[in-house]
């Protein structure tokens, strides 16, 4: 049965570039667990691929990255927070970047890089990335978010579905080695945002397992 959103072939080539989806892997390290109260203190977002609805192109590297560290925004933070990802927020105190200046780079970076398709943001799992890069970019960005309001992919979600397992049993620690990424989870934001796309592509081209019958 065909969707109410489902083009023929002639109309998604008339549709062109814009009919297209360009991903980009993104991962946060902040010093809290929601944005407003807590601060991002870095972001890395990956070139991750695209798809024009049949075919999903692979990058050939990972090397298209944009990073910064962020000057902190309140006075709150959770020790255990830095202990994971590590970042000198007394540092970031004095020489991050101004999230203004931050953002504004970012969303500039996205669209030029996303050559007129539509940007969408990936993560694995997406909630706690999207929350705070939708957060940051409405809040400081003046030009709001290239992902707009709801372009995104949960890996998460992809892997539940395609593997017919709930979302419970769908982590990143529980995947087979053959859709994991051979990079390390360093929580530093490039190692990891690079880690994420590589497990997106894998995903991505899966087929997944079979659906059940009987």
């Amino acid at each position: 049965m065909l969707l109410g959103f489902q083009k023929s072939r002639n109309e998604q080539e008339l549709l062109g570039d814009e009919a297209s989806d360009v991903y980009f892997s993104a991962d946060v390290e902040t010093d809290g667990p929601i944005p407003g109260p807590y601060s991002i203190l870095s972001v890395a977002i990956v070139y991750a691929g695209s798809f024009d609805g049949r075919k999903f192109v692979r990058p050939q590297n990972y090397d298209r990255v944009f990073y910064r560290e962020l000057k902190p925004i309140s006075t709150l933070f959770q020790k255990e927070a830095l202990d994971v990802n590590g970042l000198d927020r007394a540092r970031l105190c004095v020489e991050g970047m101004a999230p203004e200046l931050a953002m504004t780079e970012a969303f500039h970076w996205i669209n030029s890089n996303a050559g007129g398709a539509k940007p969408v943001l990936v993560a694995y799992p997406l909630s706690f990335d999207w929350t705070w890069l939708y957060w940051y970019f409405v809040k400081f960005c003046k030009f709001g978010s290239p992902f707009d309001y709801s372009r995104c992919f949960d890996i998460k979600t992809a892997v539940a579905v395609k593997a017919r397992i709930p979302i419970s049993r769908a982590g990143r620690s529980k995947l087979d080695s053959s859709l994991s990424s051979k990079r390390q989870h360093t929580h530093h934001a490039i190692d990891d945002a690079i880690e994420q796309a590589e497990i997106f592509a894998n995903i991505f081209e899966w087929a997944g397992l079979n659906e059940r019958t009987g």
